[in-house]
């Protein structure tokens, strides 16, 4: 007479091991949403540099500042590839050319550029302009309250 003995796992067992996967899962997609948000605002960060360098050259050639971020002013002239907008919204930055003088209200002697920032701890902000809105130019879009958690910087 032979004995047969099967193995295998109980439905008990099964649903242990499931169920310490799942908080295991919960764990590691929770400090991955932390680690997201960090990578966005270091890309706003970067791309904010990367528009204040391209602002700094259309003005070294131009002697002011343009009304607008568009294609027409910074990328046709070489100064940036392309236009960078909010990794998370695709909006763009905001922007507002602000006038040099009260006597020359048509010449953008300077701006205001900024970025929201979803972690609202970053260190970047202890470094930012922090600017309360100014004069704008003619045609230009209005400023904004530079307040954190919003990285604004000027020239």
């Amino acid at each position: 007479m032979m004995k047969s003995y099967k193995r295998g796992f109980t439905l008990i067992e099964l649903l242990v091991v499931i169920a310490i996967i799942g908080i295991l899962a919960s764990i590691v997609l929770a400090s991955l949403d932390s680690a997201r948000k960090k990578g966005r605002d270091a890309r706003r960060i970067a791309d904010i540099k990367q528009l204040q360098l391209a602002l700094e050259l259309y003005y070294d050639q131009n002697n002011q500042f343009p009304t607008a971020l568009s294609t027409s002013t910074l990328v046709a002239s070489n100064f940036i590839s392309t236009i960078p907008k909010d990794p998370q919204t695709g909006n763009n930055y905001s922007y507002a050319a602000l006038q040099g003088s009260a006597s020359s209200p048509d010449t953008c002697g300077s701006y205001h550029l900024g970025a929201t920032l979803e972690n609202g701890n970053n260190s970047a902000l202890l470094t930012d302009a922090d600017a309360a809105p100014a004069t704008i130019c003619n045609g230009s879009a209005n400023d904004f309250d530079g307040i954190d958690p919003i990285y604004d910087v000027k020239p």
